[in-house]
């Protein structure tokens, strides 16, 4: 699939890096380090972060541990016909299974730690919900990768240990992103190079044998898989994961954090949106449809707000006006929440998510209502209309006349405006609800031990419940003898809806790192040659009798039968790969025709590869019913860009769906006609 229209976006998430996300310190200057600058935290590090993310892959291993046991189990169970061991088996499956919900639960508890990720700041704020990373095992490419290399390319796999071993040290540095920029850029990095990974070891009729094993993100439940789409759906997940890490840490007291925090979660959430369109059939639930449908849904709630608090920050004065839209904005906020509720009741997702995210979701969406109902009081209550102030007094009404979801019964709401005794009753009614609805987020809150543990989120509640209800008692007269009406349901509304923002991996740009195999237009996975071919030319005076074409790698394009080069062996469509020796792959034509040139009176000696790929003999025939630059054309069509990938070939995530390149960006070269005596007349060859 292709990557759906991205912008170009400056990512300004580096908040500055805390004690508990340094990354590893830089190789010096002069180190010799050729391989990437990007690190990961250091493993050892006993830092809040990492202690947390130690128990999680400890929980992991026991939960990869009982599973195994459990499965054995139930093979022996199925198997066996004698009963007494039937009973035994029963037996350890329930310890087994016992074992297995208690693991579950402590990694609950650990999924649920949000304190860790939250900010430092004094600033009391309602804590919002990150993600935490996917777990994985160490991946050993060295075996596989060596053997495809000497059976595929045909080469020295030694001489590529530094390139085995550049891999691996950016997979290890990939699984401790620290929480800012040079993290997601270390993950992005790692997606981009997963692409070339693709490319060179990965042909379509078989996989290359390494296993990628990754832990499920809220479960702990393992899966393996050998197919590379696998690695990057799971890298993806994690990319997203650590936009919600970056994003549940800003501090939130000014502007400038909350729209950090805006464009981290719009960014999570258009990680999650991209997965879910891009990567079907998931091995783990955490990366199944109904999960990141979810996962997008929360995130976009968690913008909506922050949305909601830089309104709050931003609106100095008291106006009638200013509180209703206040009022519609926390109305918009407990909406969201509500609709992510709702997706978390899904039957695939009730027992899948932490019921302390489902719990802290609902507390938000009592508490943001709650908060709705309170500002509409506050704007009936204490804003008074003056007479003098007419064009104001109409904007009001009109803002009034649409504040409601349904107009409510009893006398106009242009009536009420102007009636203070009407809008004090309104406003007491807006004040029950807002203390109901506080209570009931109350409630809800002290049904969750985790929830209960998290101070700051119990004197958010505490100071809202007590701020509504010094209100209500202001209000409250004793000669208040008719029953207090219902308020009506406030329309939500907002000034900035949330934007699902794309990843844009081209931020990020990165070199093969196995580029020494040659051009991916020829060198690839999916490419199929002979053997490494040395063709000896002898220096005479009629020239070599060939006709060379294009760069990285230069072609033979035309052989002049009974000419020193068809006498040696040379074929047309052959690529020449090396000239005396010297590697030639990524060489320009003027380069190699110099080389050619400069060889010595003994000649020079050619090494060639043929392709045997079902493309050679569209190949050949477009270059030999073509003549100049028709012959460039030819084989442009022929060869369909395979070299210049466009971005959204960098993001495909299955080998089903047919690469097609966005258009060849190598520019071929002009039909070159070799001769050692004079080069004035190039047609001389032919």
């Amino acid at each position: 699939m292709e990557e759906p229209a991205t912008r170009e976006l400056e990512m300004s998430l580096s908040d500055g890096t805390s004690d508990d996300d340094m990354p590893l310190s830089l190789p010096e200057e002069g180190s010799g380090h050729s391989g990437s600058i990007r690190k990961g935290c250091d493993p050892f590090a006993q830092t809040q972060r990492s202690k947390l993310q130690h128990r999680r892959s400890r929980i992991n291993q026991q939960i990869n541990k009982e599973m195994r046991m459990r499965a054995g189990a139930e093979n022996l169970f199925r198997a066996t016909t004698n009963n007494k061991v039937k009973e035994t088996v029963a037996l350890e499956l329930s310890f087994v299974n016992s074992n297995l919900q208690l693991l579950k639960e402590e990694l609950e508890e650990l999924n649920s730690n949000m304190e860790v990720y939250q900010t430092d700041s004094e600033a009391v704020n309602v804590p919002m919900i990150p993600l935490g990373l996917k777990e994985t095992k160490e991946v050993e490419f060295t075996v596989c990768i060596q053997d495809f290399i000497c059976e595929h390319y045909g080469e020295d796999s030694s001489l590529y240990d530094k390139e085995i071993k550049e891999l691996m040290d950016l997979r290890q540095a990939m699984r401790t992103p620290s929480r800012n920029q040079a993290g997601l850029e270390l993950l992005m990095e790692y997606y981009n190079q997963l692409y070339y990974l693709d490319q060179r070891f990965f042909p379509l009729h078989r996989t290359l044998g390494a296993h990628f094993h990754w832990y499920d993100s809220l479960t702990g439940v393992p899966s393996c898989q050998r197919t590379l789409a696998f690695e990057k759906g799971s890298v993806l997940f994690n990319l997203g994961a650590l936009f919600t890490q970056i994003g549940a840490r800003q501090d939130r007291s000014a502007t400038v954090g909350i729209d950090r925090a805006v464009d981290a979660f719009q960014r999570a959430a258009g990680a999650f949106n991209y997965l879910k369109e891009n990567f079907s059939n998931a091995p783990s639930l955490d990366m199944s449809c109904p999960s990141l449908c979810m996962l997008v849904r929360l995130m976009v709630a968690q913008v909506q707000e922050c949305v909601f608090e830089r309104v709050t920050l931003t609106t100095e004065d008291t106006h009638f006006t200013s509180q209703l839209h206040l009022a519609q904005e926390a109305a918009r906020v407990s909406d969201v929440y509500l609709l992510v509720l709702q997706t978390m009741a899904q039957p695939l997702m009730k027992d899948y998510v932490p019921f302390s995210w489902a719990s802290m979701v609902q507390v938000k969406s009592e508490h943001f209502r709650a908060i709705s109902h309170y500002y509409a009081a506050v704007a009936l209550c204490d804003h008074t209309l003056s007479a003098e102030e007419e064009e104001g007094d109409e904007e009001a009404e009109k803002a009034f006349l649409q504040f409601y979801v349904n107009v409510p019964a009893g006398p106009p709401l242009s009536q009420v405006l102007r009636d203070p005794e009407k809008r004090r009753k309104l406003g007491k009614a807006h004040l029950r609800r807002a203390v109901i609805r506080h209570e009931e987020a109350m409630r809800v809150h002290s049904l969750c031990k985790i929830l209960r543990k998290m101070d700051i989120l119990q004197d958010v509640l505490s100071l809202t419940h007590k701020r509504s209800l010094d209100k209500y008692s202001e209000l409250d007269r004793e000669d208040d003898f008719d029953e207090t009406a219902e308020a009506p349901e406030i329309q939500s509304q907002t000034n900035q809806k949330p934007e699902i923002t794309p990843t844009n991996f081209s931020t990020v740009q990165v070199t093969d790192i196995f580029q020494r195999l040659g051009p991916l237009s020829v060198f690839c996975a999916r490419a199929r040659w002979g053997p490494v071919r040395v063709i000896c030319l002898q220096k005479v005076e009629g020239g070599l009798g060939l006709t060379l074409r294009g760069d990285s790698p230069v072609l033979v394009a035309g052989v002049v039968p009974g000419g020193c080069a068809a006498e040696a062996g040379l074929r047309e469509g052959d690529y020449i790969v090396a000239v005396d020796g010297e590697d030639c792959k990524w060489a320009k034509h003027g380069e190699v025709v110099h080389m050619l040139k400069s060889c010595s009176e003994r000649g020079v000696e050619l090494s060639v590869v043929t392709l045997h790929s079902h493309d050679t003999q569209l190949e050949r025939r477009a270059i030999a019913l073509s003549q100049g630059s028709d012959k460039e054309n030819a084989r442009q069509r022929v060869l369909g860009g395979a070299k210049g990938q466009s971005s959204a070939s960098l993001l495909n995530w299955n080998r089903k769906k047919k690469r097609e390149g966005g258009g060849t960006t190598k520019r071929l070269g002009s039909t070159f006609s070799l001769s050692f005596g004079s080069i004035r007349d190039p047609e001389a060859m032919y």
